[in-house]
């Protein structure tokens, strides 16, 4: 059942057809133009698969080091997330994971506070006391693993996607942000 009235349809028809009468670059704009725009990263929490404890997790110290922070970047032009996952670990971290060794996390997708920015997240498992870690000193200063009851100062936004999971100093508190 069709709920537009005949005037609303009359001229949601005539808009599509001057609409698509335009040349497809200027389309194109008009749409990029009118439409919302996101930063789309990707993000990979890197759990060690031997801890027999605690879980550990690889957190990343980096400029300006107020905190520490996970493998993580911006998508590139027509990279798909698991695959950005999967480069950023390699270029923050050395350690080299294929899609197949990566999972979604649930939720896969994170919207932050700004909401222009949105990060897919996607977990691994690899045994710490034979994965080497390499860092290029100027992007990355340091790759530690941490047990997650017992993590080091983060980053806020680190913070809240962690929080999100379950992990951390976020993760115990409600929507109000008081601690439960």
């Amino acid at each position: 059942m069709n709920r537009r009235s005949p005037l609303r349809r009359k001229l949601v028809s005539f808009g599509y057809g001057v609409f698509y009468r335009i040349p497809p670059r200027w389309r194109h704009r008009l749409v990029k133009t009118v439409t919302a725009r996101y930063s789309v990263g990707s993000v990979v929490l890197i759990f060690d698969s031997e801890a027999t404890g605690p879980e550990r997790i690889l957190l990343l110290r980096q400029p300006p080091g107020r905190g520490w922070t996970l493998p993580a970047g911006l998508l590139e032009r027509r990279e798909a997330p698991i695959d950005a996952a999967c480069r950023e670990a390699a270029e923050e971290t050395g350690i080299q994971l294929t899609p197949d060794q990566v999972s979604p996390a649930v939720p896969n997708a994170m919207v932050h506070h700004t909401g222009h920015w949105v990060d897919m997240v996607f977990t691994a498992r690899v045994p710490a006391s034979t994965t080497q870690t390499s860092v290029d000193g100027a992007e990355v200063w340091e790759a530690r693993w941490h047990a997650v009851d017992d993590l080091p100062v983060l980053t806020p936004a680190t913070a809240r996607l962690l929080g999100h999971y379950g992990i951390g100093p976020e993760a115990y508190r409600d929507q109000t942000g008081a601690t439960r």
